[in-house]
């Protein structure tokens, strides 16, 4: 139940974008599968390596683990101690999700967006590419991967704080935090 006419629109706006973009991303995870089996067959079939592909390689992982972020935020698969936070009344979830989101998770999220911009600035204007010979150019797309990837992160992770303060201190609180076991991710 909202609190007001467009209390929430603009959260669910934030996790619809996101969740289309992490179901979008399931994508990339084939892509990586795939030049990892071209890259197996050709070094040990033919042996002929192939420095693009390593380095695509682990351009495709950080984009999908970086991006996928905040999809796990707003799907709440994220990792944490279920074994403690099982035993814990959902108000006290709710308390902690809170206090750990305030203290923790945005702390380090805008030291990652602060300390990531001057390393994406600097391979942009220098024009970086790879050491490696033959390696891939244009070196600054990936690394931009970081600050976007913690920005959607950033964008996620107020989303769900605004979602638990709703839910705990909302016109119709005392409405259980949804837990990790009980949200599925939906296809």
């Amino acid at each position: 139940m909202k609190d007001g006419p467009h209390s929430s629109d603009w959260m669910e706006s934030i996790e619809s974008a996101i969740n289309a973009l992490g179901k979008g991303l399931g994508l990339i995870w084939l892509l990586l599968m795939l030049v990892i089996l071209v890259n197996v067959i050709s070094r040990y079939l033919f042996n002929q390596g192939f420095i693009q592909l390593e380095e695509l390689q682990w351009h495709l992982y950080a984009t999908g683990f970086l991006l996928g972020l905040s999809f796990a935020v707003t799907q709440d698969v994220h990792v944490r101690v279920d074994v403690l936070r099982e035993r814990w009344s959902p108000e006290l979830r709710a308390w902690i999700e809170i206090y750990g989101i305030l203290l923790l998770l945005l702390p380090f999220i805008v030291l990652v967006l602060v300390a990531s911009w001057p390393f994406v600035t600097y391979s942009f204007t220098t024009s970086e590419i790879s050491q490696a010979p033959g390696g891939l150019p244009l070196r600054w797309v990936i690394k931009s991967v970081l600050p976007l990837g913690f920005l959607l992160l950033a964008l996620a992770t107020v989303a769900r704080l605004a979602k638990v303060g709703r839910q705990l201190f909302g016109a119709a609180n005392k409405a259980e935090i949804p837990s990790q076991d009980q949200t599925e991710v939906s296809s």
